[in-house]
């Protein structure tokens, strides 16, 4: 059987495609350790859903990415613009990327409204931030890929480790 694969944010591997055209590299000896072992699918979801770089700021409005996929929230831009058909496109395709790629954990940009993974911002924007996964997160995890965030590359490498020893 294949070793896991492992999805992480393409901005968090210095591609420059964050909503305003830079990127959020981050250095890490784990993050080139399975860049080696040829573990690492770099994944947009944002990009992936048809917007574009740079693009206006997105928040979550009426709950989280959870909320979202249910229905019952929406993704928009500080003027006003609904932009959640895109997420959930983008979302889609990232769950496709990584099922067809093995991937069993993913390492996503927390804060992120596609893949924040324990906060998000709080839709009024204005810096704040509130508990809860990005539409992508919420959407890995109800198909049993565990998220972590980029500060949290030592819990995502242990989860690793005891996948590829056959335990959970």
């Amino acid at each position: 059987m294949a070793p896991a694969r492992v999805l992480v944010s393409a901005c968090l591997l210095g591609e420059r495609v964050r909503y305003n055209g830079s990127d959020a590299a981050t250095e890490s000896p784990i993050l080139a350790r399975w860049l080696a072992e040829g573990r690492v699918v770099p994944f947009c979801p944002e990009v992936a859903g048809g917007l574009g770089v740079p693009r206006p700021a997105a928040e979550l409005q009426g709950g989280d990415g959870e909320a979202v996929l249910a229905g019952a929230g929406r993704v928009a831009t500080e003027g006003g613009v609904d932009v959640t058909e895109s997420f959930l496109r983008g979302a889609r395709l990232c769950l496709d990327a990584a099922l067809a790629e093995n991937v069993r954990v993913a390492v996503l940009k927390d804060g992120s409204p596609s893949c924040g993974s324990s906060s998000i911002h709080d839709g009024a924007f204005r810096g704040g931030r509130v508990a809860g996964r990005g539409v992508t997160a919420a959407l890995l995890e109800r198909r049993g890929i565990r998220v972590f965030s980029e500060r949290e590359l030592d819990e995502a490498a242990e989860y690793l480790d005891r996948l590829d020893r056959g335990g959970a």
